[in-house]
């Protein structure tokens, strides 16, 4: 009779080690990125858009349960634009949801009352708490960093400069150039040969489930930002760090090997 206590014994020691060896990779939080380009999103992921939800919010009427709702109106209509070929701004779009919002729900407004609501606190954000010493300690590990968003070319100028990170980046693209918004695979894909990168070598940080997934789509690694009310996508690819905030992005990437 065929003896198979010692053949069991050393499969279960072979897969304990195996199990392990698994669950160590998966917990490896050595393991530091180095992307000679990191692009940005900017409007939640480096900017508080607080101020424009108030103003949104008093334009509806003090709905603020609206708001939120507005947003995902503006990315929807955004999208429509990209399937049908009609290109306006981000901020024309913005306009127009407002509208739309109010008309569903019966709420008085002019479309001047609505470009003011939109338009000047968009102009005039302020950054989140952890995002200039992040930028600060980006800079000084050697990288790159460029913005890469929905406005328009005024749009994140004005925005910026009046949040006074300009200085931190060594420039801007945004979707006015191509007229096609994220998370179309166009626009990072067009946004690395404008860096003159490969995919491998471009990263994006951002605090949108959305535009985490075109980026990894596109072949770049992927850093999330865990902004309050923010989640990821599940049928999306997992991306490669995620953070609570930018610090925490910060301190698991190396140096720039340039710099070394």
């Amino acid at each position: 009779m065929i003896n198979f206590k010692p053949f069991l014994i050393s499969l279960l020691i072979s897969l304990s080690f195996m199990s392990e060896a698994a669950l160590a990779k998966d917990l490896d939080t050595d393991v530091k990125i180095q992307p000679k380009v990191i692009f940005f999103d900017v409007n939640e992921t480096l900017l508080d858009l607080g101020n424009v939800g108030k103003s949104v919010s008093k334009a509806l009427g003090g709905r603020d349960e609206l708001v939120p709702y507005w947003f995902t109106t503006m990315l929807h209509y955004s999208l429509v634009g990209n399937m049908i070929g009609e290109y306006n701004s981000f901020g024309e779009i913005g306009i127009a949801s407002l509208e739309m919002i109010a008309n569903q729900k019966n709420i008085p407004l002019t479309k001047e009352e609505a470009r003011k609501a939109v338009l000047t606190p968009f102009r005039d954000l302020a950054p989140h708490p952890d995002v200039v010493e992040g930028l600060k300690r980006l800079r000084a590990m050697g990288y790159t960093l460029i913005t890469l968003t929905n406005s328009s070319d005024a749009g994140i100028a004005a925005q910026l400069k009046n949040a006074k990170l300009a200085e931190y980046f060594d420039g801007s693209l945004t979707v006015q150039n191509l007229q096609t918004f994220k998370p179309d695979l166009k626009v990072y894909q067009w946004a690395q040969e404008q860096m003159n990168v490969a995919p491998e070598d471009a990263m994006l940080i951002a605090a949108h489930a959305w535009d985490i997934a075109g980026a990894e789509k596109a072949g770049w690694s992927t850093a999330f930002i865990l902004r309050p009310g923010k989640a990821l996508y599940p049928l999306a690819g997992k991306p490669d760090l995620t953070g609570k905030d930018l610090l925490e992005i910060v301190d698991q990437l190396e140096p720039n090997a340039a710099t070394k």
